[in-house]
């Protein structure tokens, strides 16, 4: 514990800067939920998933990678579907790549997303 001593003015001011302290930290935290409340409303959930789940593979970066294809305009945006060989962490998976497309099967999940079956009815090319 600390004495009181005869520095009144000093006592004073360290009372004042610890109020303004409180006050800008919680003006900051006011801040901090605004500021989360507007981002999260773009987000969403992440998608869970598993081996052998079938996804698309992203061409958006790869149009030199891809073998016997000569024209970019032709590329196809999303390639695949390919087979989830084994989830590496919460954004990253690998992927059962074909021999001719070289890169390395280890993919980010926001170059890939999830194939969907086709609805009954639903036109098959």
């Amino acid at each position: 514990m600390r004495k009181k001593g005869k520095f009144k003015r000093a006592e004073e001011f360290a009372k004042r800067i610890k109020e303004v302290y409180k006050e800008a930290e919680a003006v900051l935290r006011k801040s901090q939920e605004e500021i989360r409340k507007y981002i999260d409303r773009k987000r969403s959930k992440p998608e869970k998933y598993r081996v052998d789940n079938w996804m698309f593979l992203s061409t958006k970066d790869l149009k030199f990678q891809i073998k016997g294809r000569h024209s970019e305009k032709l590329i196809e945006q999303f390639m695949g579907p390919y087979k989830v060989k084994r989830i590496i962490s919460t954004n990253t998976i690998e992927l059962e790549l074909l021999s001719t497309i070289k890169i390395h099967p280890v993919i980010n999940i926001s170059r890939v997303y999830m194939y969907r079956d086709q609805v009954e009815g639903q036109k098959k090319e």
